[in-house]
């Protein structure tokens, strides 16, 4: 037996049920009085703007037919009161004082541009093809300079894109024996990452300067440099001819901001798209915006394995996705043992069930071809519950009720819906 849900049911419980679970109310009754009164306003307030945008239509098209002036409409604006006493000079002092000074208009719905360090608006530059600097390098060189960049600490977040950028951008720099590379308090711009060659490295102590340490054809220094202007706080001295490679940190700064800017556009429309997620608030979808990150998937990768522990759930941004589970008395089975249940492909989510109710994962996931995902971002693992993650879980399990409640009353939670995937 199926049960036909009228149109637009579905939208209307999910939007309510949302916002008592956001809310809290102690009198749900009275909340839902509230609620869908004041949905039945905002539909009447909306059909009499309709309305009276038609009926000004019809209006002036009434007095062009009849031949008379157009009828105008009462405007109940605000406006500021004029007296008797008020005469001409007054009126021409006030318009010349108006001429004399405007305020400035502030847009506060804009992205700020950077304020550390050197301004730099992402919005400003169109092309990027124009903007990317490349110096070219051979294979060997990338791979050394990606070798030594890994455990930097302002690198390890960066994507392959990102970092790609970063080793296209840096320059060679050679150097002589006895050749200063930085001095102890002197501005520092520059991130340096060792090619080859010996250098000392020495620090100023009451006047008299020691040797700290060396680098012998590997290492880097100056990292703080990317992030602010700051005195360099030892000296680098070649001891042997060698070269370095180095970054600017305009260019750093250009490369990280612009592509987090992209990036998060994509993710506002890609968010912005979901069906499930349409209950949350505009603010609110920007914050999970914040809180999410993408990782890619190579073809038979595993993304999350049965019976370990929830800290993410994903949604599928491309590519696709295979459900399998671990079932006993199963002739249909996969050479580990595994039946597949479900496929995720874009705009479907799985792996949400886990992570709410703090069981283990009920099924596996693996990736079919490459696969990118959206998933929470581990530095927000830890947050606090009630924030707009959680709202985000809960537009998606009453999406998944709402689906479960208008399908045939025998299907499975693990069975295939219109968004979600698998519940695991």
């Amino acid at each position: 037996m199926s049960i036909e849900i009228p149109a637009g049911l579905t939208e209307l419980l999910q939007g309510f049920t949302v916002e008592v679970l956001r809310h809290q109310p102690a009198d749900l009754l009275e909340f839902a009085l509230q609620h869908f009164t004041r949905l039945q306003q905002e539909n009447e307030r909306k059909g009499a703007a309709r309305f009276g945008h038609e009926g000004r239509t019809w209006g002036d098209a009434g007095a062009a037919a009849g031949g008379g002036t157009p009828s105008k409409g009462v405007n109940f604006a605000e406006e500021p009161m004029h007296t008797d006493s008020e005469n001409g000079e007054e009126e021409e002092e006030e318009a010349a004082d108006a001429g004399a000074f405007n305020a400035p208009v502030i847009n506060r719905f804009t992205r700020r541009a950077s304020v550390c360090a050197e301004a730099y608006n992402p919005d400003e530059e169109e092309d990027d093809a124009e903007s990317r600097i490349i110096h070219p390098k051979t294979d060997d060189q990338r791979n050394r300079l990606q070798e030594a960049c890994k455990d930097i600490l302002l690198f390890k977040n960066l994507d392959p894109e990102q970092m790609s950028q970063v080793l296209d951008a840096m320059f060679e720099k050679l150097v002589k024996e006895g050749e200063h590379v930085i001095d102890q308090g002197d501005d520092g711009d520059n991130f340096y990452v060792i090619d080859r060659g010996t250098f000392d490295i020495y620090v100023k102590c009451d006047g008299v300067g020691r040797c700290v340490g060396n680098y012998d054809n590997r290492g880097s220094f100056g990292e703080l440099a990317l992030m602010y202007n700051t005195p360099r706080a030892a000296t680098i001295t070649a001891t042997s001819p060698g070269a370095l490679w180095g970054l600017d940190r305009v260019t750093f700064r250009r490369i990280i901001v612009k592509n987090n800017a992209k990036k998060r556009k994509m993710y506002e429309s890609f968010i912005e798209s979901l069906p499930f997620l349409k209950s949350l608030e505009v603010s609110e979808r920007l914050k999970v915006v914040d809180v999410i990150g993408t990782k890619v998937y190579n073809d038979g990768e595993q993304i999350i394995a049965q019976g370990d522990l929830a800290d993410s759930f994903f949604i599928v941004e491309s590519g696709e996705v295979k459900i399998t589970m671990k079932r006993k008395g199963k002739s249909e089975v996969e050479e580990n043992g595994a039946v597949e249940i479900a496929r995720c492909s874009r705009g479907q989510y799985f792996g949400e069930l886990a992570l709410v109710t703090n069981k283990p994962r009920a099924a596996s996931a693996h990736a079919i071809g490459t696969v990118k995902c959206l998933g929470r971002s581990h530095s927000t693992v830890c947050a606090p519950p009630g924030g707009s993650y959680s709202v985000c879980l809960l537009c998606i399990h009453v999406a998944v009720l709402m689906i479960l409640l208008g399908s045939h009353v025998s299907q499975s939670p693990l069975e295939r819906t219109n968004h979600g995937c698998a519940s695991i």
